[in-house]
């Protein structure tokens, strides 16, 4: 809290920060305003609810100390960033961005928002540290009316998810994070802008593509699709690599190498040795770099999916119930703070990763802290004093007094929105 006090003009909104993110850290069933305002001992979700709308601070100013933190505690050598997305699905019509869309979080087409977040990756450990709330350009960046009542500034524009990676990536960048790679999926590596982007600046990537992707090859005179060059491959071009450990040791996969022009590009293709299942990466790099580098990095990717599962299991990411495009910013941020935290405090309590291989022979030793496990700890030592009865029944009366008056509110929209007969 005071690295980012600074950014808060009143003394309010700033101690409602700090309970908002102490209740984000909490065993709080849900994290929304009326919870973490219960969770905080106060008599209504108000101070809450300022805190995400009207108050008066700058979430991307507290956006870039968190990208700060995060490099100061898990800056290392061989850092990545990862550029990916992940959908809230929402009811009605009225949230920012929300619309039909597809969505990896429900796995198919679903009423939501998405936000296309970074994340940085080392040995030291894997958190987001940007954000940007995708706005789809025909149902909402032509609605003057609907863009006002989600209070979506002027300035907004429509922008490609890519689009909003490469500016994610450049500010990271631009502000020091140590960072020699950046990875995504095929939404990001199909996109040739962002990949001369990285070229330009000197970054080294490992972007997924489709199987249908066209390559050039035979110094560039022969052009022929990704999976074509993956089925013409002679054994002797596959090599066994790990890309990184799982839940359940070790990911195996084989993998071949195809370089591509005259100068760094190469075309990485990932074959699951059990089903044959085939997976392909675009990759160019500023100076020369060995297979397992291209694999190691390409494996770092799955990191994102990690962090978006303790930013929503752990600290509330998709907890909130706001509409405006401002709350939606401020509560993502404030998440992404408490998730900052957590994992700075797991990095700084783990060992030396450099110690001895036969560690894992004392069977008898706990696994390093986790994310999980630091928040457990914390919320038993911020935990309230025991509620009292009538706090209880309180906010019980409070909660259903205020799903009475939605329920009315909803059924007088239903009567009057009906053709009579």
């Amino acid at each position: 809290m005071a690295r980012i006090a600074g950014h808060f003009g009143r003394v309010e909104p700033r101690a409602s920060a700090r309970s908002y993110l102490l209740g984000l850290l909490s065993r709080a069933e849900r994290k929304n305003c009326w919870q973490l305002a219960e969770q905080a001992g106060l008599a209504r979700p108000g101070p809450m609810q300022r805190l995400l709308r009207y108050a008066r601070w700058d979430a991307d100013a507290v956006r870039d100390d968190i990208r700060a933190y995060a490099v100061e505690h898990l800056g290392a050598d061989g850092g990545v960033l990862i550029v990916d997305e992940t959908g809230f699905v929402k009811k009605g019509r009225a949230s920012a961005g929300v619309q039909r869309q597809y969505t990896s979080t429900a796995g198919r087409i679903e009423n939501s928002q998405v936000g296309v977040f970074l994340a940085y990756v080392t040995s030291r450990g894997r958190t987001l540290i940007d954000r940007r709330l995708y706005l789809p350009e025909h149902s909402w960046c032509a609605d003057a009316e609907r863009r006002h009542a989600a209070g979506i500034p002027e300035e907004v524009r429509f922008q490609t998810k890519p689009r909003l990676a490469r500016e994610m990536i450049a500010a990271a960048l631009d502000a020091g994070a140590q960072a020699s790679w950046v990875t995504g999926d095929e939404v990001y590596g199909q996109d040739p802008q962002l990949r001369a982007a990285l070229e330009a600046r000197g970054t080294g990537y490992v972007m997924a593509v489709a199987c249908s992707t066209r390559v050039r090859i035979n110094h560039g005179r022969t052009t022929i699709r990704a999976d074509t060059v993956a089925g013409r491959l002679p054994a002797t071009a596959w090599q066994r690599h790990s890309a990184g450990n799982g839940a359940k040791g070790p990911r195996h996969y084989d993998w071949a190498w195809i370089h591509l022009g005259t100068d760094s590009h190469h075309l990485l293709i990932r074959r699951n040795h059990i089903t044959g299942e085939l997976a392909f990466y675009l990759c160019w790099s500023p100076t020369e770099v060995p297979l397992a580098e291209l694999v190691r990095v390409a494996g770092v990717r799955w990191s994102v999916e990690e962090c978006f599962q303790s930013a929503k299991g752990q600290v509330g990411l998709d907890h909130y119930q706001v509409r405006h495009w401002t709350s939606w910013h401020r509560h993502i941020t404030l998440a992404m703070l408490a998730l900052a935290f957590l994992t700075a405090l797991a990095a700084d309590a783990a060992p030396d990763r450099t110690a001895s291989t036969h560690h894992l022979a004392h069977i008898r030793d706990p696994i390093t802290l986790t994310v999980p496990e630091i928040r457990h700890l914390l919320a038993a030592v911020f935990t309230p004093p025991a509620v009292t009865a009538a706090r209880l029944l309180h906010w019980s009366i409070w909660r259903r007094r205020h799903q009475a008056t939605a329920r009315r509110s909803h059924y007088r929209r239903r009567t009057t929105s009906e053709p009579t007969g």
